[in-house]
């Protein structure tokens, strides 16, 4: 009586390299060190004016990635405080009928520059919407980090619209 035993192998690639390929993408668009004050505004607004493009609101994520606001604590990065420290909420604003206006943007104007030191620069920007009669003028607060892992990079301190009263009717985030 003989047994015959036998084994199905299936050839399976498998290479630790090959997953790491695979699982690099480009690095997501956001602060860099070589970037001045007025190139990371006009990179948000950009991003903001293509917002949908390549995923629904990547620009409102390239305005997170830019943001100067500590998660854990209670921010003024919209004029009011607000936690912001989850995405949703952020994202919850930007959809709000006065920031809507950038969202898709088709035409936009600055207005002033403004480098109150060496380290924080403002900018006035006019911007006209997508739908008609849209339009609305808004302060951008830029603030270059230093020390800590941002040493060098232009955040995002603030954005607030001019007339300073963005939530009169309120806003549920």
């Amino acid at each position: 009586m003989q047994f015959t035993l036998s084994f199905y192998c299936f050839p399976v690639s498998f290479s630790p390299f090959y997953f790491r390929l695979e699982t690099r993408k480009k690095k997501p668009f956001g602060p860099r060190l070589n970037y001045n004050a007025e190139e990371a505004v006009e990179y948000q607004l950009e991003a903001l004016k293509y917002n949908d493009k390549p995923r629904p609101d990547y620009g409102v994520e390239v305005m997170y990635r830019f943001a100067g606001f500590d998660p854990f604590e209670r921010s003024t990065y919209f004029g009011r405080q607000f936690d912001l420290g989850q995405f949703e909420r952020f994202r919850r604003i930007f959809h709000h009928s006065t920031y809507r206006v950038l969202l898709g943007h088709k035409e936009r104007e600055i207005l002033s520059r403004l480098w109150v030191e060496e380290n924080q620069f403002k900018q006035r920007v006019w911007v006209r919407g997508a739908r008609p009669e849209e339009e609305e003028i808004f302060q951008f607060t830029m603030v270059q980090r230093v020390g800590g892992s941002w040493d060098g990079y232009w955040l995002t301190e603030s954005l607030t619209n001019n007339d300073g009263d963005a939530f009169s009717g309120g806003v549920a985030y």
